[in-house]
């Protein structure tokens, strides 16, 4: 990966980003809140935010302390919160203007965690990403990223973890149990079989017998 690989939003840069975003509207109360700039500070902080601006700024700023987010799921919560369209949009565009929302970056290190740490294909991640509702175009950059050898390489490891595991079984059960596991991480199915095979073969399977089997439909 060539783009960073950090999740977007950290909580320093969350704070940080934010900080600047907002000074001219007033200073930020320790809880994620804008004080008032009024003479009571203690009030501000604990009442609730006055307008939907300040509600919107509240809910997106502690969403994004907790776990980096798309705009759509951002977006989300603040319908579902209640805050209008236009309250929102203006939140949404300000926070995504000072670097706090980046589909780009969310889907590049969403990839990069997802392939590394669970094995991930690409279709699997491509898919994840849309229900996040990432644009079908930065998807495509970011799950682009990963070429077919850094797949095949990946799929062969979780392969070979599960070997041990299905010596127990017969030919095809493991074929097929191995071969299945690869299908629901998303990997394509001619590449599923034929990584499997070779390890199979490898371990002394006979390769004229394993032709006789397929990958069944997962």
């Amino acid at each position: 990966m060539t783009r960073r690989t950090e999740w977007p939003g950290s909580e320093d840069e969350t704070h940080s980003a934010a900080g600047d975003a907002e000074t001219r509207s007033g200073r930020r109360g320790r809880h994620g809140r804008e004080d008032s700039g009024g003479p009571s500070s203690s009030r501000a902080e604990s009442g609730p935010p006055r307008t939907p601006e300040e509600q919107a700024r509240a809910i997106c700023l502690r969403l994004l302390t907790g776990n980096p987010r798309t705009r759509k799921q951002l977006e989300d919560a603040l319908r579902q919160r209640g805050i209008p369209e236009e309250a929102a949009e203006e939140v949404l565009s300000r926070f995504e203007d000072v670097g706090l929302i980046d589909d780009a970056a969310f889907a590049d290190a969403w990839v990069e965690s997802r392939h590394h740490g669970r094995g991930l294909a690409r279709r699997a991640l491509a898919r994840e990403l849309r229900t996040k509702g990432v644009d079908s175009a930065v998807i495509e950059v970011a799950v682009g990223r990963l070429d077919s050898e850094q797949e095949e390489s990946t799929a062969r490891e979780l392969v070979d973890r599960k070997l041990r595991a299905s010596r127990g079984l017969d030919r095809e059960k493991r074929l097929r149990r191995l071969a299945g596991m690869l299908a629901r991480k998303g990997y394509p199915e001619g590449l599923a079989l034929r990584v499997v095979k070779q390890a199979l073969e490898e371990e002394g399977e006979d390769p004229d017998l394993l032709e006789q089997h397929y990958l069944p439909d997962t």
